[in-house]
């Protein structure tokens, strides 16, 4: 054998074998979400020098009652990630596609008790308990994952615009109905209540980067 095909032939085998060796030191994948909304920046001396921290806002309680009756706040949702949005029972287009999407989500996640679904009505002086219990099974919601909240119209306002900032700027504007403001977002909240995500509710790919990004953040959750 020539030794120029000796040397052809040495590059060959050694190809595989450096691949392997790159692939093992550098092919491991990480991928962090973002966290939405900061509140502040802190200072904190460590090891003689300052260090500067973003402070992420933190969903705060609430107190809603969902489509069994119960009454639910952040203490329910524990250790749990959730998708958050905003509805009413009337609305005729928007919201049916939203909620549509959203038992897509449902059922992605049906075996995995830490996925819960957030959904408040808008409208709470049309949507009582009995009407978001009907409403729930048009959507086959399982009571014990996916929440059809009402309670005082204040309180669910302030969610929307002071917790949940739907208000903010990105994707899916609110969209208005006589008298009433509701959102095609979609947040994904983690387990301490940061949002970590905000989606167009009516957008398929958009949906399906949510749930996505729910098997990241419990990936996480599973390999600390």
């Amino acid at each position: 054998m020539r030794p120029q095909q000796v040397l052809i032939l040495g590059l060959l085998l050694l190809v595989p074998v450096l691949a392997f060796l790159f692939l093992f030191s550098f092919g491991t994948n990480h991928f962090a979400l973002s966290t939405y909304y900061p509140d502040r920046v802190d200072s904190t001396q460590i090891g003689g020098k300052w260090r500067r921290d973003t402070v992420f806002h933190r969903v705060g309680n609430f107190r809603l009652q969902a489509q069994n009756g119960q009454w639910i706040t952040q203490r329910n949702l524990d250790g749990d990630v959730y998708v958050a949005s905003f509805f009413f029972a009337t609305c005729p287009q928007v919201c049916p596609r939203l909620n549509a999407q959203l038992q897509r989500v449902q059922e992605k996640y049906r075996k995995e008790p830490r996925v819960k679904l957030v959904s408040h009505t808008v409208d709470p002086q049309h949507d009582s308990v009995a009407v978001l219990a009907r409403y729930a099974e048009q959507f086959g919601a399982m009571p014990d994952k996916w929440y059809f909240l009402t309670g005082n119209k204040d309180s669910i306002n302030r969610l929307a615009r002071e917790e949940y900032r739907v208000t903010a700027p990105g994707p899916a504007p609110l969209a208005a109905t006589p008298g009433l403001v509701h959102s095609q977002r979609l947040l994904l909240v983690d387990r301490d209540k940061h949002v970590r995500g905000v989606y167009d509710g009516l957008d398929p790919k958009e949906v399906d980067r949510l749930m996505t990004e729910i098997r990241i953040l419990l990936y996480t959750y599973d390999h600390e």
